[in-house]
C-alpha cells in the first residue's frame, strides 16, 4: 500500500514541478504514437475504404488478414522491424535503427491494421441502398466515398482510438527498435519497465499514472467530439 502511495505522490511531483526528463519522456511518447496513429489513420481508413466498397477475387483472404493483424503481436512488429532496420538488412542503409523514427514505423505497424479492420467493418456495415441512393442522386465517385465516410464517421473516430491506444501503450516493440536509449528514444512504457526491472517500484508506478492521464486525456478529447457529433 506505501508503494501505491508513494506512486502518487511521487507522480504529482514529477508533474507539478515539471520535471524534465519525465516530460521530455512523455512528450516524445506522445510524438511517437501521435505520429504512428496518423500514419495507420491515412493508409487504414483509404484501404479499409478502397476494400468495403470493391468486390474482386480473393476479398475474403484479405479480410481475413487484415482482421488476423488486428491482435499482431507487437513484438512480432519489433523482431521484423528491427531484422529490416539491422545494418545487414534490406533497409540498413536508412541507418534508423534505435531512432524514433524506428519507433514510428513500428508502431505504424501495428496500429494500420486495427484502424484498417474498424473501418472496413464501420464501411461495409452500411446500408448497401445508400450507396445507391447517392450515385442516383448524382454523385462522383469521390463524392461518394466522402459522404459513405461521414455516414460512418463516428466508427472511425472509434478506430483511430483504438490505433492510438494500441501503439501508447504497446512495449515489446518499443524496446527492440528503439533500445531505450535515454533522452533520445525512451517512452513512458519502456521507461516504466526498465524502472519495475531495477525495483524502483515508486517510480514505475508514477510513470504509468502519467501515462494513463495521457491516454486519457487524448481519448477523452476524441469521445468529446465523438458523442457531439452523435448528438447533431
Amino acid at each position: 500500500m506505501d508503494l501505491i502511495i508513494d506512486g502518487f505522490s511521487q507522480a504529482s511531483d514529477l508533474i507539478f514541478n515539471l520535471d524534465g526528463e519525465v516530460m521530455g519522456v512523455t512528450l516524445l511518447s506522445l510524438f511517437v504514437s501521435g505520429t504512428a496513429t496518423l500514419i495507420s489513420v491515412f493508409f487504414g481508413v483509404g484501404i479499409g475504404t478502397v476494400i468495403a466498397l470493391t468486390d474482386f477475387p480473393g476479398r475474403r483472404l484479405i479480410v481475413s488478414l487484415i482482421n488476423t493483424g488486428m491482435g499482431l503481436p507487437p513484438v512480432v512488429v519489433g523482431l521484423i522491424v528491427s531484422i529490416m532496420l539491422w545494418r545487414s538488412g534490406p533497409l540498413g542503409f536508412l541507418d534508423i535503427l534505435y531512432t524514433p523514427a524506428a519507433l514510428i514505423i513500428a508502431q505504424a505497424i501495428i496500429a494500420t491494421p486495427i484502424v484498417m479492420g474498424i473501418s472496413l467493418a464501420a464501411l461495409q456495415h452500411l446500408p448497401k441502398n445508400l450507396r445507391w441512393q447517392i450515385l442516383a442522386l448524382g454523385a462522383t465517385r469521390w463524392q461518394l466515398i466522402w459522404l459513405l465516410m461521414r455516414e460512418a464517421r463516428l466508427s472511425l473516430l472509434a478506430a483511430i482510438m483504438a490505433g492510438f491506444g494500441g501503439v501508447i501503450s504497446e512495449v515489446g516493440a518499443s524496446i527492440m527498435v528503439g533500445g531505450n536509449i535515454k533522452g533520445y528514444t525512451r517512452v513512458l512504457t519502456t521507461a516504466t519497465v526498465m524502472e519495475t526491472s531495477k525495483g524502483n517500484f515508486d517510480h514505475a508506478i508514477a510513470l504509468s499514472i502519467i501515462l494513463m492521464i495521457l491516454v486519457f486525456t487524448v481519448n477523452a478529447v476524441f469521445t468529446w467530439v465523438q458523442q457531439r457529433e452523435r448528438s447533431r
